[in-house]
């Protein structure tokens, strides 16, 4: 690194910048100097951009480079030495990366770029670096299609990402009237091309995503080449509609290069007129389908009643139902037969009951003492206790006796006990 030759401070000249005052300032060369020793001591460093402008005098280049997303540009110096040592000349309008490193002058007290080395960045490139970032968003998930969000059947409103006055523009609105008269669009007009078309899709996605009005999100462009496509495979505005809460349709038209928006969107249309023609269905043939259907309902209706009927008819003409009383009347036989075999029972038990009853009264009457009496047997009492004699010590001499006959009873007197003539 280059020295330079540096005023040693005095006594009274601060060391530092922040020390500096009104009263003791830095000389503008100390200052100039510090600058220079700083921007020296920057490491180089690659950049990539648009070559926007390129003005070669006295055999150095002086370009000036755009970032691609964002309105950012940067002057380079590439000097004769460099300039004639690089494989191919930059051309504006191309895509380059370049090794630069900051230089400042003393003189004018200008920062400015040196370009060590710049080439271009060609269509291989590209691709390359395309498809690296294809497979770490493959890897993170953003194209799983359990992710994707299911497009509404009849969406009321659409929002429309497009170029002013562009071809696509026209074909979604013109094919989605004609399926469905009554969709409404709206439209966020941004670039779909260069360095701004980014930031304006990602500004108007956002934007539509955030409008509770707005079912669907469509981003058309009617194709292009490579280069013109690549902002729709850019990190940003790919994970921007991967984080939309509104389904977002791809709608680029480029079936050679698919860019990466069309993985990462919940439906990629082939074309902006495919995207118009699976967004809203055709009123023609939902009316078809809702006319169908109401024919096979009354269809089906018509022999479910049909059905019904006859079984109600059959139902009718059943016995139970032609004559209900019928089944009253067999009932009621029943009845009267079972009545009459309980009475037949009952008057045949209550017969022989009645045959037991004067059995046993027979039986009864033929055990009776009368009947004992009536054959001409008696009982003699005591008359003074009715109690009976069995003995003839009972009733010793003069014992007052009753002696009880069928016919009746008599009073008699005891005389004593007699003699056995046995």
């Amino acid at each position: 690194m280059t020295e330079f030759p540096t005023e040693p401070p005095s006594a009274s000249m601060p060391e530092r910048a922040s020390e500096t005052t009104p009263e003791s300032p830095w000389p503008l060369r100390v200052l100039s100097e510090n600058l220079k020793r700083y921007f020296e001591r920057a490491p180089e460093a690659w950049i990539e951009g648009q070559l926007i402008e390129a003005n070669v005098r006295g055999g150095h280049a002086y370009l000036t480079m755009r970032d691609l997303d964002v309105e950012y540009s940067l002057s380079l110096t590439v000097w004769s030495s460099v300039l004639r040592g690089l494989d191919a000349k930059p051309e504006v309008g191309s895509r380059v990366v370049a090794r630069v490193k900051p230089s400042f002058w003393l003189k004018n007290g200008r920062l400015s770029m040196n370009a060590l080395d710049i080439k271009p960045v060609g269509i291989g490139d590209l691709m390359v670096r395309l498809e690296k970032l294809r497979k770490a968003l493959f890897d993170e998930g953003l194209f799983a299609p359990e992710r994707k969000q299911p497009l509404p059947f009849l969406p009321q409103r659409i929002g429309l990402i497009t170029g002013r006055d562009s071809d696509a523009e026209k074909d979604v609105i013109k094919n989605a009237t004609l399926r469905w008269p009554g969709v409404k669009f709206e439209i966020r007009y941004s670039a779909v091309q260069g360095v701004n078309a980014v930031s304006q899709v990602i500004a108007a996605l956002k934007d539509l995503d955030n409008n509770p009005d707005v079912d669907v999100i469509v981003i058309a462009r009617g194709g292009g080449s490579f280069e013109d496509l690549f902002p729709f495979s850019d990190e940003q505005l790919v994970r921007a509609v991967a984080a939309a809460q509104t389904p977002v349709v791809s709608a680029i038209g480029h079936e050679a290069d698919r860019p990466i928006l069309d993985d990462v969107a919940d439906l990629r249309a082939s074309t902006p007129t495919d995207a118009a023609k699976r967004i809203v269905p055709d009123f023609h043939e939902e009316k078809s389908r809702i006319d169908q259907a109401r024919e096979r309902m009354e269809y089906a209706i018509t022999r479910f009643v049909d059905r019904e009927l006859k079984n109600l008819e059959s139902l009718r003409t059943r016995p139970v139902l032609a004559a209900p009383e019928g089944m009253v009347t067999v009932r009621k036989e029943d009845l009267l037969r079972y009545r009459e075999r309980s009475y037949s029972a009952m008057t045949h038990r209550l017969r022989r009951e009645v045959d037991a009853i004067h059995h046993f009264k027979t039986q009864v009457r033929a055990l009776s003492p009368q009947k004992t009496l009536d054959r001409g047997y008696s009982v003699v009492q005591k008359a003074d206790d009715l109690s009976i004699v069995r003995q003839p010590a009972e009733a010793p001499a003069g014992t007052p006796l009753f002696i009880r006959l069928a016919g009746g009873k008599i009073a008699a007197m005891s005389e004593g006990e007699i003699a056995d003539a046995n």
